[in-house]
């Protein structure tokens, strides 16, 4: 079957780009096919700077042929509705429809519509202009005389020509003939740009790549990668030194080169004094080069830069090249450094007052005092000194300010520790300025110190709360403040140091902070408080306050605000203040807070899912009731992320136990009856506990004690949180549940002993449901 082979040829396609521009072509080109009834034993896309290549396998030689029948009019519609179904159906007349027979409906007509395929070729041919025209590009220009207009072709850079041929191995194949704003389709590819710039003919795709690579060309991106790894460890190797592999830096390098060398350089040793980091950062950032590492883990002086050349002087001009510019910028890393070194990191921090974190949360200086006040209220309950945490908040921003970071961002706590061990700050404190920032997604470490876990809990609260406080929550694929990933990080700090968190309690210990910095939702509160007030005063209902007045009232309301925030005493409010910070406010902060608490959960679904928790079991756990829950009231969503977790291990290995099955088996059963029977007795009919005297069998009485006893033994181990053991003390209700149902009629002929009966199960769904609702169970 024929082979499709398409190349479309262009300046340097920027190495970001590349790896989705190969995909997008083939998910285009194969499913247009498919739309046409084309289909194909395989393909595979392929990108380097200069080109993208796309190769189809196993493509019929054309369209298969297609019947459909339309359905029309009933025999007798007016002539419009005729006169409509033959354009539709494209025919002539009404005579070459036929007519069928319906029971219901009587005569209609019907159109067959009759398609030849058309030869693959020639669909290629209408199709490739438009995938060519329209690809998705996420930047692209126009260029040429065509520029002008603004319907020309847009690409990522210049298009230079497009190869497409389509044939079988067993004969030449034939150009897919179209052309895209002058650029005519050919069987023309290009080589390297200076080592083979000559075009040369291709017919197929088995001798594309060979001859690609006669011309200086690694059409495969992972071949590259690997050409490219492999010479650089042993380049390292061959003076005792070891790459720092970089899986980004290598992604980006392979889509620079084509025909990829390996040169090493290096550079003045007395630039190892500055910390390796910034060393790695310069190099990496500004040459794309990768460092290299001694045999005790300390970096070489040593570099691999990869080439797009092979230079007749063996890459010399090259690699001094290199070594002058990452000189230069060794000497600047240095300069920033030392010269930041000289102020002491607690003298930066009134700079941080010009940075706005976020327009309605205030500035960088603000959020720190945030920051430093929660970790305050955090440190006992991570066991971290209290005065240690709070120091490494007041410094965790500070080298925001710094010329180092200023120049690579990514370096942002990491400097901040090297400039405070240097410093002489607690070594804990130190580490902290680095770690709160972790983790920074599912495959980062996670802090271990106390204080580095008190300043990171703090400071990803902040943000949630902050950012829930103006009402900018992620939604749908959209996180732009990475709302999400800091509810996982704090996820993971609770539950991998096996932390006992509770998010209320850490929720309202942000919120006033966060509040009183909100200033567009304060400002909102207040103004709406005066506007209140005024059209109370007013029989009218338009403001009667004056200007003074107003001014008094919302000077008060935002003072008493203040004081609650920094729980110190004050004046007595006025009644309008008082109103406000009593009855307005706190059901405000109530409401987010449990809809953060949901968020929460949400997140930690998907952390557990990821690790192989049933989602049903998740949703069981969190829907237990409280032992003295009553039952008009509903159980507060459970918000100690470590319980959560170990109550869903449990309850997943009680249900893989035989025990677990059938009692989960007993649970429905009952269920299902009461639901049935609660639809015929109303709501609440079973509400009352059951007669011990209308017990008329065994069995009941059996399950009645081991209800009793179960509620009793959960609820005990349930409050010492010992789940295991109250799946077990749940487990014992299993023999009594079987027996029952076996030996007992629910629905029997007296309504006294029904009711009882259907009480006593109740009962028993009360009793398994304190520990899990396992209505949830799938």
């Amino acid at each position: 079957m024929p082979d499709l082979l398409l190349e479309l040829f262009s300046e340097e396609i920027p190495a970001r780009m590349q790896r989705q521009a190969a995909d997008d072509l083939q998910r285009l080109v194969c499913g247009a096919l498919a739309d046409k009834g084309l289909t194909y034993e395989g393909a595979a896309a392929h990108a380097t700077p200069r080109r993208l290549a796309l190769h189809i396998a196993g493509l019929p030689g054309r369209q298969p042929d297609t019947r459909e029948e339309k359905k029309g009019p009933r025999v007798g519609a007016p002539e419009a509705a005729i006169q409509g179904f033959l354009k539709s159906a494209g025919l002539a007349s009404i005579d070459e429809a036929k007519i069928e027979k319906d029971a219901k409906k009587g005569e209609f007509y019907v159109a067959v519509i009759e398609r030849a395929g058309r030869e693959t070729i020639e669909v290629l041919a209408d199709l490739l202009p438009g995938i060519v025209k329209s690809f998705p590009w996420p930047k692209s220009m126009r260029w040429g005389k065509a520029s002008t207009r603004l319907d020309s072709l847009r690409w990522v850079r210049p298009l230079q020509s497009i190869l497409a041929t389509f044939g079988t191995e067993m004969e030449t194949p034939d150009v897919v003939r179209f052309s895209v704003d002058g650029i005519e389709s050919g069987d023309l590819s290009h080589g390297h740009r200076f080592l083979a710039p000559a075009p040369f003919a291709v017919k197929r795709f088995d001798d594309y790549v060979p001859a690609l690579e006669k011309a200086k060309v690694v059409l495969d991106a992972a071949r590259r990668r690997d050409i490219v790894l492999h010479d650089a460890r042993n380049l390292a190797m061959a003076l005792g030194l070891e790459l720092v592999e970089d899986a980004a830096l290598l992604e980006e390098v392979a889509g620079l080169v084509e025909w990829p060398v390996t040169l090493m350089g290096a550079f003045d040793e007395s630039f190892l004094s500055i910390p390796p980091e910034v060393i790695r950062a310069t190099i990496r950032v500004n040459q794309k080069c990768f460092v290299l590492k001694r045999p005790d883990g300390g970096l070489a002086n040593r570099f691999i830069l990869v080439a797009n050349i092979e230079a007749s002087d063996g890459g010399e001009t090259i690699i001094g090249g290199n070594q002058r510019v990452i000189a230069a910028r060794l000497s600047d890393a240095k300069f920033f450094y030392e010269t930041d070194l000289k102020t002491p990191l607690g003298e930066r921090l009134p700079k941080l007052d010009n940075i706005v974190f976020h327009e309605k949360l205030g500035t960088q200086g603000e959020r720190v005092k945030r920051i430093e006040s929660l970790a305050r209220e955090l440190a006992p309950i991570v066991g971290a000194d209290v005065d240690k945490a709070a120091r490494a908040a007041t410094l965790a921003k500070a080298d925001l300010v710094t010329e180092m970071v200023g120049e690579f961002p990514e370096l942002q706590g990491l400097m901040g520790r090297y400039y405070a061990a240097a410093q002489g700050e607690d070594a804990e404190v130190a580490a902290a300025l680095e770690e709160h920032y972790k983790p920074q997604g599912p495959a980062d470490r996670i802090p271990t110190s106390p204080v580095s876990i008190a300043v990171a809990l703090a400071d990803k609260l902040d943000t949630l709360v902050g950012f829930w406080a103006i009402d900018e929550k992620p939604t749908g694929s959209k996180d732009p403040y990475a709302l999400r990933r800091a509810a996982l990080g704090v996820i993971r700090l609770a539950l991998e140091n096996e932390l006992r968190l509770p998010l209320r309690e850490a929720f309202a210990a942000a919120q006033w902070p966060v509040w009183l910095a909100a200033r567009t939702p304060l400002r909102e509160l207040v103004t709406s408080e005066v506007n209140r007030v005024a059209s109370d005063l007013s029989p009218n209902g338009a403001a009667a306050l004056s200007a003074d007045a107003e001014a008094h009232l919302r000077r008060d309301i935002e003072k008493q605000l203040h004081a609650v925030g920094r729980e110190a005493g004050a004046e007595a409010p006025s009644p309008a203040a008082e109103i406000f910070l009593r009855e307005t406010l706190p059901p405000l902060l109530a409401a987010n807070a449990a809809d953060l608490l949901a968020f929460f959960i949400d997140r930690l679904k998907v952390y557990l899912r990821d690790r192989g928790a049933r989602y049903d079991l998740i949703d069981a756990a969190l829907g237990a009731s409280a032992p003295s829950q009553s039952r008009e009231g509903s159980a507060q969503m459970p918000d100690d992320l470590l319980t959560i977790t170990r109550k869903v291990e449990a309850l997943g290995k009680f249900l893989d136990t035989d025990d677990g099955k059938n009692l989960l088996a007993g649970f429905r059963r009952a269920a299902n009856i009461l639901k049935i029977e609660e639809k015929k007795d109303g709501a609440g009919a079973y509400e009352e506990p059951h007669h011990p005297n209308l017990r008329m069998e065994q069995p009941e009485h059996k399950l009645a004690a081991a209800i009793k006893r179960a509620r009793e033994e959960t609820s005990e181990r349930l409050d010492k949180e010992n789940f295991e053991s109250a799946m077990q003390a749940l487990s014992k209700l299993r023999e009594p549940v079987d027996d029952f149902f076996e030996a007992v009629t629910v629905n029997c002929d007296d309504p006294k002993v029904r009711l009882n009966r259907l009480r006593l199960l109740a009962e028993l769904r009360e009793a398994m449901l304190q520990v899990a609702d396992f209505s949830k169970v799938a």
